[in-house]
């Protein structure tokens, strides 16, 4: 079973390149960090600000790669946890099938935090992370 949780905080440390990112259950009191790199939660805080850089970073062309071949993103799954990392797939919608991308889940989350996509992590990583 996959958990909805929801982007609950970002600390960026500019002197680090390990960055965090929290989440939290959505309908619960479980919440758990994420080490990402500093370029991925750069991508996450500036999507989440709305600001525009004035070329595409990655991150937004990848958004538009997939919007560009009429895919949506319908939601993100934090689906495992192995050797202390975390795995997770994207969930594209195309021609009324549904497509599953591999995915840190930093890239993952930096794609979908401007599109608000929904974050779902599995029951078991839960159980692993929240202990």
């Amino acid at each position: 079973m996959d958990i909805e949780m929801e982007l609950s905080r970002i600390i960026i440390n500019e002197t680090s390149d390990q960055q965090i990112i929290i989440l939290k259950e959505r309908h619960g009191q479980r919440s758990f960090p994420i080490v990402i790199g500093i370029v991925e939660i750069f991508a996450i805080d500036r999507r989440l600000k709305g600001i525009q850089p004035p070329r595409p970073m990655t991150h937004d062309l990848l958004g538009s790669v997939i919007e560009g071949l009429g895919a949506e993103i319908e939601k993100i799954v934090i689906n495992d946890l192995r050797n202390h990392t975390f795995h997770a797939k994207i969930y594209l919608s195309l021609n009324g099938r549904t497509v599953e991308i591999d995915s840190r889940p930093s890239d993952a989350i930096a794609l979908g935090t401007a599109l608000n996509t929904p974050i779902y992590v599995a029951e078991h990583v839960l159980e692993e992370t929240c202990q």
